[in-house]
């Protein structure tokens, strides 16, 4: 693999610090060695370095050069840094120090700088981040943070985003509706309830405006603790409101409604789904299927499924699967096979959940010999 010539600095002379020559591929990579006592620039102290040379890949040198034609000198002098960087050539927080300190950047320059890492996903993106909230020039905000606590939850890194809120809380930032409703989304999806119901409480009473959003994490919060009444109680406050939560959520309690065997949930949910503007599909249609199946109502899958046919929602072969279910409970074979032949007549393949559910009913009846043979005349 091709390597090209890039500079380090080491904290080994005592010569005036140099800036890196910005239009060039030279980079600066901080070395933890020495403890030099640092130059005094411009009244601020900053270690003492001397550029030595190393390389670097042909994969860091195609990452460099696809950084933003418009992107200024100081921040493609900093990105170089970073696609270059190597644990073993120091701390990230020196490099940072060592960037401020000789480019003097403004907040344009960090978020410029914090943007493209984060669109190429670097693993050093938040602890960049959480650097930039302690400089100066940055001129943190609330929005800031709340950035950053929505990335550590998506990485369910509870403890390192509560870390953050306690540092913003101690530079004098008060939580905000998007900042409550982003911890309120972290503790349900990470499954811990009790904090995320004592949230949801403390924004009611503190007369925080709830969203859709804020709605949403606490209905799924609900629904993970297995408390569903609870959760359908929320989706009426919401429509009462005229706030109608995102599909997801209606899924997740029609889905959990479903594998309880719950029917009249189930129901209701699917109701809820209608008015909140959303089409049922094949999988909407076929978790309440499921419900009347597994609490014995057979007939009322059955009508279901006509009226999903009915709808122009063309079933899969799980809805198929159940409704044979439904139909081998209430040992109406005859209907059963008209209803494969009507499958068959409209293109429908069955897949393997219903063929073999359609095996073992055969087998019951005490006609193997003949299972083979009826599923090859009706091209299944």
């Amino acid at each position: 693999m091709a390597a090209y010539p890039i500079l380090h600095y080491s904290p080994l002379c005592k010569s005036p610090i140099h800036k890196p020559p910005f239009p060039s591929c030279k980079i600066l990579v901080p070395c933890a060695t020495g403890n030099l006592e640092p130059a005094m620039v411009n009244e601020t102290k900053i270690p003492r370095y001397k550029w030595v040379k190393t390389d670097f890949t042909q994969e860091q040198a195609e990452a460099i050069s696809q950084l933003p034609f418009k992107m200024t000198n100081r921040c493609k002098a900093l990105m170089k840094q970073m696609i270059c960087y190597s644990p073993e050539n120091g701390s990230v927080s020196l490099m940072l120090e060592v960037w401020v300190k000789s480019t003097n950047p403004r907040r344009a320059d960090w978020l410029a700088v914090l943007k493209e890492l984060c669109s190429m996903n670097h693993p050093l993106y938040l602890e960049v981040a959480e650097y930039a909230l302690t400089e100066e020039s940055f001129e943190a905000n609330v929005r800031d943070y709340t950035k950053i606590i929505h990335a550590y939850a998506k990485g369910n890194m509870i403890e390192e985003a509560e870390k953050t809120l306690t540092g913003m809380r101690s530079n004098g930032f008060v939580c905000d509706q998007v900042m409550l409703t982003a911890l309120l989304h972290m503790y349900s999806k990470n499954g811990d309830f009790e904090r995320a119901e004592s949230l949801y409480a403390e924004m009611k009473l503190l007369g925080v405006p709830l969203d859709r959003r804020s709605y949403g994490a606490m209905i799924m919060a609900y629904v993970r603790a297995g408390r569903l009444s609870d959760a359908e109680e929320l989706l009426r406050e919401m429509g009462e409101l005229e706030i109608y939560a995102g599909s997801e959520v209606y899924k997740a309690l029609l889905r959990a409604y479903s594998r309880k065997g719950d029917s009249d949930g189930a129901q209701r949910v699917f109701d809820a789904i209608q008015i909140g503007g959303i089409i049922p599909d094949a999988r909407i249609c076929g978790h309440l299927m499921n419900a009347y199946v597994e609490s014995g109502r057979s007939r009322e899958a059955c009508v279901v499924f006509e009226n999903m046919r009915r709808a122009g929602v063309e079933p899969n072969d799980k809805c198929v699967a159940l409704v044979l279910a439904a139909y081998e409970k209430g040992n109406k074979l005859k209907e059963a096979l008209g209803l494969l032949v009507e499958l068959e007549k409209d293109g429908f393949e069955l897949g393997e959940e219903a063929s073999s559910l359609l095996a073992k009913w055969f087998r019951k009846l005490g006609v193997v010999e003949e299972v083979e043979l009826v599923l090859r005349d009706l091209g299944l």
